[in-house]
C-alpha cells in the first residue's frame, strides 16, 4: 500500500537550528531514503520550498481566489514529504519515525486511494 508522510514543523523553529544542523538533517533524510531505497518502500521525497512562496487557490461559484501563502494559518506548516510502499499502518509508522523531521514537528501518515483513470508513471 502506498503511504505519504507529510513532514509538519514550524519554519521559524527551522530556521532558528542553524546551517549545521539543517545540512545534518537533509544528510540524514538522503540517508533514509537510499536505506528505503534499498528495502523497496521508497517511491519519491522531497523538501518543500519556504511558505513565503507559496501561493493558494480557491474557486466559488466559478471566480478564482489566489492568496500568498498555505491554505490553513497554523504554527506548523508542511515542510516536505516522503511517498513509500509500506506493507501496513505499523510499517508506515516506523518509517516515519524514523524521518528527522518528526524530532522538531510531526509526521502526517496518509493512505493514497487508488483512483481509476489516472495517468501511470
Amino acid at each position: 500500500m502506498k503511504y505519504i508522510l507529510l513532514v509538519h514543523h514550524d519554519e521559524q523553529v527551522l530556521s532558528g537550528l542553524g546551517d549545521a544542523t539543517l545540512q545534518q538533517m537533509r544528510a540524514e533524510s538522503v540517508r533514509l531514503a537510499h536505506q528505503l531505497n534499498a528495502n523497496g518502500n521508497y517511491l519519491d521525497a522531497a523538501p518543500l520550498s519556504p511558505i513565503s512562496t507559496a501561493a493558494s487557490v480557491q474557486v466559488r461559484d466559478g471566480k478564482w481566489f489566489v492568496t500568498d501563502g498555505p491554505f490553513a494559518e497554523t504554527r506548523e506548516q508542511l515542510g516536505g514529504y516522503f511517498l513509500i510502499n509500506a506493507r501496513d499502518l505499523d510499517e508506515a509508522i516506523n518509517i516515519a519515525g524514523r524521518i528527522p523531521g518528526a524530532r522538531i514537528g510531526v509526521v502526517e501518515i496518509r493512505p493514497l486511494m487508488e483512483l481509476a483513470g489516472l495517468p501511470q508513471s
